[in-house]
């Protein structure tokens, strides 16, 4: 049973994030976890500065299931189980050892898979004691008041054949990147509730929302929701890409990147158990993770009483929303997709200045088997040279047809979807004096043309695309022209 309870799957990450579980739950302030690396006989140790255990404590937390899942828990409990600690260490190791102190008491309890494999009985030998050799290994427990320690020992899930030292390190950077995100809400702060230091560096916490950027082009109200007590949710778009620094860029990515960590972040009692998922909700069929949603990152908050409904594995990594809940999740996805799209496609610049709303090149015409792009003829533009057209109207607007008509849809969207970002667009890169050249000639026209003011003119720029994005030329534009 024991050997069938390793194949539950969890990662190391996700293993070590359930015995940091049980260091919060033991109100640890504190939490140190060490890769040692000795070849076969690597070990990684996790140390809290909790309350510690008693003999009986420790025990019962030695025993498999030893809590029914059934039991009304502590509203800050982060378990469910009974399970956490040992089929946590069990998929990583083949030898567990706890040790605990609470009051200069000190236990001392340990699973060994291969005495078990190898006991002529059968039973369920619990053994007292770390392994013979391993003494030393618990000397860290001085070093605290009260605590505990729990050592994994023969990690031939995590150190296999060939393994190297780098290997080794490359699963630490692993854990590290997923503790920031599945504990950041912990970790945030001038105070921090918790800390946790790995391999002697701080682990840093990994807000997936971005909290207080300015480029980010809505920042959501909580919403609760209407009826159930506890649950609540905040939508949030980030800021495209063009909006921020290289460094928040790739940081923010999260551990498995852009487009994979869009979606729902569930949360339980503030600990993260889904980092990114549409839950399979979706008007009509499940939606997918793809590029023009990727800045839509949902919060939702639930509380320890919802297990059942969530039905929340024992790894705490997976959750399906109820059906009374599912109404409320889809309309709130809905409204944040939307906006997530409209920030993706116009590469977070605004699309309202003041009251007014951009006028765009393009517009979309919804048919009943699909949608058209079309130009439009009102932007400033397009309707210079219209107006202007004379004799060539008929030819000109034969033109603009076959643009429309030969827009390279396909083409764009693989290209957006292989290199995970919208083609550049509104001038992006261009020399300033190729953007004021263009520039320049839609200005003369409005004053010359149509007998804008200046002060009218600029205003008409400033809301028409693509030279919304640079007030600073429009301003420095001259208020009149040389004959």
């Amino acid at each position: 049973m024991v050997e069938a309870l390793r194949g539950l799957g969890y990662s190391t990450a996700t293993a070590l994030a359930d015995i940091v579980d049980n260091s919060i739950a033991a109100k640890a302030s504190e939490v140190r976890i060490n890769f040692h690396w000795v070849d076969s006989k690597s070990r990684i140790e996790c140390l809290d500065n909790g309350q510690g255990m008693n003999a009986g404590e420790l025990d019962r937390a030695m025993r498999l299931g030893e809590r029914s899942p059934l039991e009304e828990r502590a509203a800050s409990d982060l378990g469910r189980f009974g399970l956490g600690l040992k089929t946590a260490s069990f998929s990583q190791c083949r030898r567990l050892t706890v040790a605990t102190v609470q009051e200069t008491d000190l236990n001392i309890l340990r699973w060994d898979l291969d005495y078990l494999a190898n006991a002529q009985d059968g039973g369920w030998h619990l053994l007292e004691g770390a392994h013979p050799g391993s003494e030393i290994f618990l000397e860290s427990l001085s070093t605290i008041g009260s605590g505990t320690l729990v050592v994994w020992e023969v990690l031939d899930r995590i150190v296999t054949p060939g393994s190297t030292v780098q290997d080794f390190l490359d699963v630490a950077d692993v854990v590290e990147e997923h503790l920031g995100m599945v504990f950041h809400r912990f970790l945030e702060g001038a105070r921090p509730k918790l800390r946790i230091i790995l391999n002697g560096q701080p682990v840093k916490p990994w807000d997936p929302f971005m909290e207080g950027h300015p480029g980010k082009p809505f920042n959501p109200p909580i919403y609760p929701h209407p009826t159930i007590r506890g649950i609540e949710a905040e939508c949030h778009v980030l800021p495209h890409k063009d909006m921020m620094n290289e460094v928040d860029y790739h940081r923010m990515a999260g551990p498995e990147g852009w487009t994979a960590q869009q979606g729902f972040y569930v949360y339980r009692n503030e600990r993260l158990l889904v980092p990114g998922s549409w839950l399979g909700l979706g008007a009509g069929r499940s939606w997918t993770k793809d590029e023009a949603h990727r800045l839509a990152r949902i919060r939702i908050d639930i509380p320890n009483s919802a297990d059942s409904d969530w039905k929340i594995d024992i790894r705490k990594s997976t959750a399906r929303p109820p059906v009374y809940l599912k109404d409320w999740l889809t309309r709130l996805a809905e409204v944040t997709r939307a906006r997530a799209r409209r920030a993706f496609a116009h590469r977070g610049s605004p699309q309202l200045i003041g009251n007014k709303q951009i006028i765009d090149a393009w517009r979309v015409q919804r048919l009943a088997k699909g949608i058209r792009y079309r130009i439009d003829d009102s932007h400033p533009a397009v309707r210079a040279v219209l107006d202007d057209a004379g004799n060539l109207l008929p030819q000109i607007k034969a033109m603009l047809r076959v643009i429309e008509e030969t827009v390279p849809v396909q083409k764009i969207w693989i290209d957006t979807a292989e290199n995970r970002d919208t083609p550049e667009t509104g001038f992006t890169n261009a020399p300033v004096s190729e953007i004021l050249e263009v520039m320049t000639v839609m200005y003369r026209n409005l004053i010359e043309k149509k007998g804008y003011s200046s002060e009218l003119a600029k205003e008409q720029l400033r809301r028409t695309a693509p030279f919304h994005t640079h007030i600073g030329l429009i301003s420095a534009l001259p208020d009149s022209f040389e004959e």
